[in-house]
């Protein structure tokens, strides 16, 4: 007759290979220093910096860069996300006069500018005001948090856009990525779901992976990149439709002509009701709410 000690070896579901943890523990353990064990050569693989960063593992780290958030975020219950992208330039309501003033001694372009960043402030108030509701609203579907913000982690309407979750005493996302430049995470990001990023292309597949409404601040090039590539991704038919939502129509159409676009001939004139243009964080979660039959 078997012992509880014997059956307890013989467990179906035990594994029969060492995890890889417990192997790194072993190489660790190893007491003789020797060429051949200081030798990089001998470094278990998935151990190994220099050899992750060769040329030759790129899909690899692909693949990782894939992978690990997509763990996290899993393990972390979000069903869903209310994605927010934005300039990190907008001063906060509270720095724009600080901005007017750092540039009266600049030139006239450097003043008008400085001016216009300002008068945009109200959209990092509307980004913090859309994030606090999304977060007060707390939305449990099949187990998962559902519409859990996240942005870019960066500063501006990123910021905002945490901010606004942690004042509703929820979580938010933040996907950084590096820059050659400083870019840190600002500090409403909840620390264990702030994500970083080597390569654009996973970052933007991550924003997109779990969105269910993306919200869209007047902002630059990485703004134009990510909304850009939204659209076209509904349009085509690769992406389910889901809200859209644009805040600045001053903005937006000044630096983009939509209706000469379709005009033009090189879109359709119904591709433009992909975007629902909004100005308060009441009209667009309110749209999220019709889109999706929610409660408002």
């Amino acid at each position: 007759m078997s012992t509880d000690d014997e059956k307890g070896s013989c467990d179906l579901k035990d594994h029969k290979f060492y995890h890889a943890d417990s192997e790194a523990g072993f190489a660790d353990s190893i007491p003789q220093s020797t060429p051949q064990t200081r030798h990089p050569a001998y470094k278990l693989a998935f151990r190994d910096t220099d050899f992750l960063l060769r040329e030759e593992l790129r899909p690899v780290r692909f693949q990782l860069e894939l992978l690990k958030p997509e763990m996290l975020l899993e393990e972390a219950g979000v069903g869903s996300t209310l994605v927010m992208y934005g300039s990190a330039r907008i001063p906060s309501p509270e720095e724009a006069e600080a901005k007017i003033e750092a540039a009266k001694d600049g030139s006239e372009f450097e003043q008008t500018v400085a001016q216009r960043l300002a008068d945009k402030a109200k959209y990092y108030q509307v980004a913090h005001d859309l994030a606090k509701m999304a977060g007060e609203k707390a939305i449990i579907e099949d187990g998962k948090r559902q519409f859990v913000v996240c942005s870019g982690g960066g500063p501006s309407i990123m910021e905002a856009a945490n901010r606004g979750a942690s004042e509703a005493g929820a979580e938010s996302i933040g996907l950084n990525i590096i820059l050659p430049h400083e870019q840190a995470p600002n500090t409403y990001v909840t620390p264990y779901l702030s994500l970083n990023f080597h390569y654009f292309a996973l970052r933007k597949m991550h924003f997109l992976m779990r969105a269910r409404a993306v919200a869209v601040f007047p902002g630059g090039f990485g703004t134009f990149d990510e909304f850009f590539e939204l659209l076209t991704l509904v349009q085509t038919g690769k992406m389910k439709p889901i809200p859209i939502l644009l805040f600045g129509k001053d903005f937006w159409t000044r630096v983009v002509n939509f209706e000469a676009i379709a005009e033009e001939g090189t879109i359709s004139k119904k591709d433009l009701d992909l975007i629902t243009w909004c100005e308060t964080a009441e009209e667009g979660w309110d749209a999220i709410a019709k889109f999706y039959d929610l409660e408002r």
